[in-house]
């Protein structure tokens, strides 16, 4: 195990500037999830990890050492990637002792780490088999054996299930999480699913345009999220959200307007924004309830999905806006073509500034 800091880390390609001035601490034996939309530099930054980019400026160090000018092999890493990038014509045993071998390691140590890590990833039976005789969840697995075996400080996966179907996906995020959970290694772990983080995670860390966005537990991140681009890419269904306008704030809370919902009172705070400030009210589909329409507030089902154990209804404004969802569980009475109220439960809102920066303390005092 070893710890990993980034300060101020910055990658640069040519005139594009892909990570920005990144800080970051990761703790012995902590399971990281670096998260994102396509492009945000969450590959980038587990490579400039790796050793394979260089770093731009900033520094980077292992277990307090800094190891910016070191090649990927003194680095003590070891990297599964996407693609499972196994030597065809070897056997599972083969691949898996292929980087100790390179590495010039005595015969005996390698059968031992290979045989140990084939144990630890169940894959004792398969050791004689070659890559085409094995299934997408068995290759993945043979990966993680062959960066594994090399024992090293640091594991880092880069977008690792990407290419498994979904019920293949769930069980080898299940593999991964056990496997950690047994060796207690470091582990980075990048991908665009937020599934895969909040379920794999005991630390988040939401990417945008190649800076930090925030970091924090899976329940911090969506229970208490600092932005509304967090608040969105966190959760799903998204995070539903409405303009609404300031009325007035003081240590007690606040009174604000919001399209479609009418005047509310909020259990928090807006911070320093002025009566009238316009803001963005989030609420997720969970937290709100559907009533009977009354007055004007009143929004359209235009679709009803069943899901099995839980229904999302979804709503249209009558002015048309971004249609609103609300999950609740199966069965349920609602229709398409009917109207309805919305009643959010006004514990769980977020407010977000013109700056999309999260306000007040929203779902802290459910979460205390």
């Amino acid at each position: 195990m070893a710890s990993v800091t980034l300060e101020k880390l910055n990658k640069v390609f040519g005139h594009t500037h892909i990570i920005k001035d990144v800080d970051l601490e990761i703790g012995n034996g902590e399971f990281v999830v670096f998260v994102g939309p396509s492009g945000c530099g969450k590959s980038t930054l587990l490579r400039l990890i790796a050793g394979l980019e260089s770093i731009t400026d900033g520094e980077l160090k292992i277990a307090g050492d800094v190891v910016n000018d070191l090649p990927p092999r003194e680095r003590g890493v070891g990297m599964v990637f996407q693609s499972y990038a196994l030597y065809p014509h070897m056997t599972v045993y083969e691949n898996m002792a292929f980087g100790l071998k390179l590495a010039k390691t005595a015969k005996e140590t390698v059968e031992q780490r290979v045989m140990a890590t084939a144990r630890i990833l169940q894959l004792e039976e398969l050791l004689e088999r070659k890559p085409k005789a094995l299934s997408g969840g068995q290759r993945q697995r043979v990966a993680m054996g062959r960066a594994m075996a090399r024992e090293p400080r640091i594991l880092l996966f880069d977008e690792p299930l990407s290419n498994l179907d979904a019920s293949l996906r769930v069980q080898m995020r299940n593999e991964i999480a056990r496997l950690h959970h047994r060796l207690g290694s470091t582990m980075v772990y990048v991908t665009h699913d937020q599934v895969e983080a909040m379920t794999l995670a005991d630390k988040i860390v939401v990417l945008r345009d190649g800076r930090v966005e925030q970091v924090g537990s899976p329940q911090t991140l969506y229970q208490q999220p600092a932005t509304r681009f967090v608040a969105g890419f966190i959760g799903s269904p998204t995070m539903n959200f409405m303009p609404a306008e300031l009325l007035s704030s003081d240590s007690e809370g606040c009174r604000i307007t919001a399209q479609g919902l009418g005047e509310l009172a909020l259990p928090q705070n807006a911070g320093g924004e002025s009566t009238g400030a316009d803001l963005t009210l989030g609420v997720r589909p969970e937290h709100l309830r559907l009533a009977e329409a009354q007055g004007d507030n009143a929004f359209e089902i235009v679709n009803v999905e069943y899901l099995g154990n839980e229904v999302y209804v979804y709503l249209e404004p009558k002015a048309g806006d971004t249609l609103l969802i609300h999950r609740s569980e199966a069965p349920s009475r609602w229709e398409i073509g009917q109207r309805v109220a919305l009643v959010p439960e006004l514990e769980h809102v977020h407010l977000f500034d013109a700056a999309d920066r999260a306000l007040g303390l929203a779902g802290q005092r459910q979460a205390a």
